[in-house]
Parts: structure tokens; C-alpha cells; sequence
């Protein structure tokens, strides 16, 4: 042993400084993490070295491994310098995992709280832009014309004011990589749940699988008819069955769901099974084979997974990457439902062709007929077209506006012509024929499906959406239009409600600033107070109920958060490592 004693010494004298060299800087760097002032171009040069550090390092180690004594041929002073050795080793493999860490953690996109943040000051700016409006537009309509000069005046300032701030804040969120890494999350948390569903709805043996039954043909029209079969899917993803959809004499397709989109399974489609029995609870079926699902409006007991619950799992990312975790979440489910048949694919091809669909383009939808009077008011087309041309007027700071397209899907046949006469300025994206199947005597058939499923498509690829949300075509375009970007959560305005889906859980709100009221419409606010939101009347104010007073009003809406109910979702580990093996 004496001929290389001393370098033994040498290489544990420099492994040890290396090691201490490593463990600091990468101490170092992840106290630095927590000071975004630090400049990027210092952190690439730290970087840097930090990759030459490892190199060093790897070389070393192989240096420590050549030297290392074989077991059993050494003496006391050897058998105590391969243990020193060892302990060098598990040091730099330490410093190697904490540097390996400090990187993932700076190339991963922005923290929690500056994407929380963000999405707060977008909100806020705008809840403040829909107040002064509102007061503004009451001021002047009780002055004389002087005044209203003025008022108009100070609107459009405004209006260019809150256009302004809304450009910044759309470059912030595109900053320094962090739009990249919003696409690149967006994909990777889509795939995973359409890979964990994919797995659920295909079990290696169909004759064994537990199934939950679910029937289309509820008495309603076809987004009504999607969201049942979305509420169907999100419990029988909860209560791990296989999904079994009936939709042999579908009102809209005798053929079935099959005809027009994929099958929800290839490999388990019969409903059969050793014991069968209508829904009576989680629990309670948990030896039932076969569960068949009522219409949510008969539901009971109600499951935890309905809407507008998310999985524990995802909640974290989520929050971070999207500004409505929950509408996000039931996209996915509409996005594996109307995955197209070939022929449907074909025909939304030809469509757009025939149409000149292309952007920049603005999607309306005008809900009239049935709706008007008993769940809707009537909107004219002039309060849509408000909306429009101050979208046009927010695209207009960022991209070329080579004409003002709008998309118009509507069930009234006569709206086409009024839009083009009073907004000659503006191109008119409309297929009439649609509009005369979406009416009532007509609404029932396959082309009337093949009107809406294109309307909704249409609707779904434009920029921005102006439409009412008590309409259900209006929120299906607007869930598949999450699952076309990153976070489309603030590319709608909707004329009446708020988004909500059809027996859904409580929508609830957190304050985080306190109110006084100021009138007898008013309710207090204190931070922490839970509210049941009713509604958001878009002039700064929404309306509902402080759980903990029991007092119904209005209410700031910039003085509150969303409270998101995440649930325990199966985590199917197995379908997560399918999904690992195959990127690798």
C-alpha cells in the first residue's frame, strides 16, 4: 500500500474540497432562488460553471472508484481509507442531487405565487374597468349633453387605459420562457389524464371490470346531453368503472355515440356482469359489478367527484398553470368524448375551407327561440358587438388586424343579414343553414347535429368568446377552448351567468379584502368569510351569501378569491407508468 498512500491523501484532500465547493454553491443557489432580482445572465454563468463543476466531479469520482481497495485484501488503514473514500462519494452524489435540483426548480416556469398574482391583477383591473363603466354611464345619462361629451370621453381614456394594462400583463405572462413552459405543462397534464383515462376505459379483461352504466338519451338537447355524459364520466373516473355509454336510439343518431365520435372504449362495451343495481352510494356498491347511474337531478347519495371539484393530485399544477382549475378540469372528459369519426373529421375540414375560417377571428353565439323568456332574456346583437370590437381593439395592440372576423352562430335564421347591415365594417363567418336546424321543428335530427357540433367547434377555435353562459352550446365551446390552449380561463365575456355546470356542487368565494356596505344592498366582508357566489353582474360588484352571516347581497368582486374543492381521485399509478415508459 505504501507506493500510493500518498495519493490516496492527494484524492481525499481533493475530493473533500471539491465536495465542500459543491455543497456551497448549491446552497448558495437555492437560497438565491427565493430573489427574483437576481439577473438570468448571472444565473447562465453560474450555470455554466456549475456543468464544468459536475464534469470535474464525475471525473473524480471515477479517479475515487479506480483507487478504491477490493474488499477483503486490505489492511486496517486500508479498509479505513476505502470508508473514507465511500463517504466522499455519497457527498458529491448529495451535492450532485441538490445541484441537479436548483436546476430543475429555475427551468420549471414561474413560482405559484407570481402566476396567482398575476391572474389576481388581470381580475382585478378588469373588475375595476367593468365598475367605473357601470357608474360612469349612470353619471352621465342624468347630465346634460355637456357632461355626456365628457363621460364619453373619459370612457374611451379609460378604455385605452385598462387595454394598455391588459397588453403588459399578456407579455409578462409570455416572459422569460414562461409561455413555453405553460405550453409544455398544458400538454403534459392533458396527457396524463387522457392516458389515465384511456387506461380506465380499456381493462384487460371486460367480463371482471366494474362498470358504471350511463344512458345519453336524457330529455334534453345535445350539450345538455354531452355535460350528462361528462357527469357520468367524472364518477365513474372517481369510483375507478369502466364507463359503459348507451346511446343505441340516440335522439340526435339511432346509430348511436359511435356513429359520429370514437367509441368511449375499445376493448369493454357490453354492460353485462355477474350483479347489477341502480346507484346507492360508493359504499354501498362496492361489491355491485355493475352500477347504473340515474340523471344527476336524482342523484343520491352525491358522490365528492361532481363539479366543481378537482383531483388533490393535479391541484397543485393546476392552480399554478390554469385560472379555473375546475373548468379545466371537465375539458378533459369533454375532450376524450368528442374525439371525431373520420367522416366528422373530413367535414370540419371542408368546412373551414368553405368558410375561410382564419384568424384573427371573434366567435358569437346568440341563443334565441327556446331559451328566451324562460332561462335567458333577449340580448340584441348590439350588446354583443360591443364586446367585439373592444376584443378587436386588445388584439389589435399585439397581432395584425387584416379584417375584423366574427363567427356567428345563432339559432335564429334572420340574425345574419341584421349583423351584416348595421356592422358593414365587419366579416361575417355564418352558416344559415345551421341556424334553420337549430330550430325547434328541426332540432332533433342528424343534420341538426352536425350543425351544432360544427357551431361548437367554430366557436371553440376563435380567440375570444361573446355569448351567454346559461346556454350550454356557449359552455361546451368554451370548456373544448381549454383544451386548445394553455389557459384560455379569460377568453370570454358572457352576457348573463357566470360558467357553471348542471349539478354541480356549491360555487363558493374566499374574501381576502374586507367591505363595509355602503347601502342596503351591500353585504360585510372579512378576510377568511366564505360566500356563495350567485352571480357576477359585470359592473364590479357580484351577488351572494356570507355563509357565516346568512346575509344575501352585493359584493366587490376584486375582494375575493375562488375556493377550489379538491377531491381524493384515483391516481392510477399504473396508466402514469405506461405513460413514463412510452416518453422514454
Amino acid at each position: 500500500m505504501r507506493p500510493w498512500a500518498g495519493s490516496w491523501r492527494w484524492i481525499t484532500l481533493v475530493l473533500l474540497a471539491w465536495g465542500t465547493l459543491l455543497f456551497y454553491i448549491g446552497g448558495h443557489l437555492v437560497r438565491d432562488s427565493e430573489h427574483p432580482e437576481r439577473s438570468s445572465r448571472e444565473l447562465s454563468k453560474i450555470l455554466a460553471k456549475l456543468e464544468r463543476l459536475k464534469q470535474q466531479n464525475e471525473d473524480l469520482r471515477r479517479m475515487a472508484e479506480s483507487l478504491r481497495i477490493p474488499d477483503g485484501q486490505a489492511e486496517a488503514a486500508g479498509s479505513l481509507a476505502a470508508g473514507k473514500l465511500r463517504s466522499l462519494e455519497d457527498q458529491l452524489t448529495r451535492a450532485k442531487q441538490k445541484i441537479y435540483s436548483f436546476q430543475k426548480l429555475t427551468g420549471d416556469g414561474p413560482g405559484p405565487t407570481q402566476e396567482e398574482l398575476r391572474r389576481r391583477v388581470e381580475n382585478g383591473v378588469k373588475e375595476f374597468w367593468y365598475f367605473v363603466r357601470s357608474e360612469v354611464k349612470k353619471l352621465a345619462s342624468a347630465e346634460p349633453s355637456e357632461r355626456q361629451k365628457y363621460a364619453d370621453t373619459l370612457l374611451q381614456d379609460l378604455g385605452h387605459q385598462e387595454r394598455s394594462i391588459m397588453t403588459d400583463l399578456y407579455y409578462l405572462s409570455q416572459a422569460d420562457g414562461v409561455g413555453e413552459w405553460r405550453v409544455k405543462e398544458a400538454k403534459d397534464l392533458s396527457d396524463l389524464v387522457q392516458n389515465r383515462i384511456t387506461y380506465l376505459q380499456n381493462p384487460p379483461d371486460c367480463s371482471k371490470a366494474r362498470k358504471l352504466v350511463c344512458n345519453i338519451n336524457k330529455g334534453c338537447g345535445y350539450g345538455c346531453q354531452l355535460h350528462h355524459v361528462v357527469y357520468c364520466f367524472m364518477i365513474a373516473y372517481g369510483t375507478q368503472r369502466t364507463l359503459i355509454l348507451e346511446s343505441h336510439n340516440w335522439r340526435y343518431a339511432p346509430g348511436g355515440w359511435e356513429t359520429v365520435f370514437l367509441p368511449v372504449s375499445n376493448t369493454c362495451t357490453d354492460r353485462s356482469g355477474a350483479t347489477t343495481g341502480h346507484w346507492s352510494g360508493e359504499a354501498h356498491d362496492k361489491d355491485v359489478q355493475v352500477v347504473e347511474l340515474p340523471i344527476v337531478d336524482s342523484l343520491h347519495p352525491r358522490p365528492p367527484y361532481l363539479p366543481l371539484a378537482i383531483p388533490e393530485d393535479l391541484a397543485p399544477r393546476l392552480h399554478r398553470l390554469h385560472g379555473d382549475p375546475s373548468v379545466w378540469w371537465v375539458s378533459q372528459f369533454v375532450k376524450y368524448l368528442v374525439r371525431p369519426q373520420a367522416w366528422l373529421e373530413k367535414e370540419i375540414q371542408q368546412t373551414t375551407a368553405k368558410l375561410g375560417f382564419k384568424h384573427p377571428i371573434i366567435g358569437v353565439h346568440v341563443r334565441r327561440t327556446d331559451k328566451v323568456g324562460t332561462e335567458a332574456a333577449f340580448h340584441p346583437i348590439e350588446e354583443y358587438m360591443l364586446h367585439v370590437e373592444e376584443q378587436f381593439q386588445h388584439l389589435a395592440r399585439r397581432v395584425h388586424i387584416d379584417k375584423k372576423r366574427v363567427y356567428l352562430a345563432t339559432d335564429d335564421p334572420s340574425l345574419l343579414q341584421e349583423a351584416k347591415t348595421k356592422y358593414p365594417e365587419y366579416e361575417f363567418i355564418s352558416d344559415n343553414s345551421i341556424s334553420w336546424s337549430a330550430g325547434l321543428h328541426n332540432r332533433y335530427t342528424e343534420n341538426s347535429l352536425r350543425g351544432v357540433i360544427l357551431d361548437i367547434h367554430f366557436l371553440s377555435q376563435t380567440d375570444f368568446l361573446v355569448c351567454t353562459f346559461s346556454s350550454q352550446v356557449c359552455r361546451v365551446a368554451y370548456e373544448i377552448m381549454q383544451t386548445l390552449h394553455p389557459d384560455a380561463s379569460s377568453f370570454f365575456y358572457s352576457l348573463d351567468d357566470i360558467y357553471y355546470f348542471g349539478g354541480q356542487n356549491a360555487h363558493n368565494q374566499i374574501a381576502i379584502y374586507p367591505h363595509q356596505p355602503r347601502n342596503s344592498e351591500d353585504i360585510p366582508l372579512e378576510p377568511g368569510d366564505v360566500i356563495g357566489v350567485a352571480g357576477n353582474h359585470w359592473d364590479g360588484y357580484s351577488k351572494g351569501i356570507n355563509r357565516k352571516l346568512g346575509r344575501t347581497g352585493l359584493y366587490p368582486s376584486y375582494k375575493v378569491k375562488e375556493k377550489i374543492e379538491t377531491v381524493k381521485y384515483p391516481m392510477y399509478p399504473e396508466a402514469d407508468k405506461l405513460l413514463n415508459s412510452q416518453k422514454k
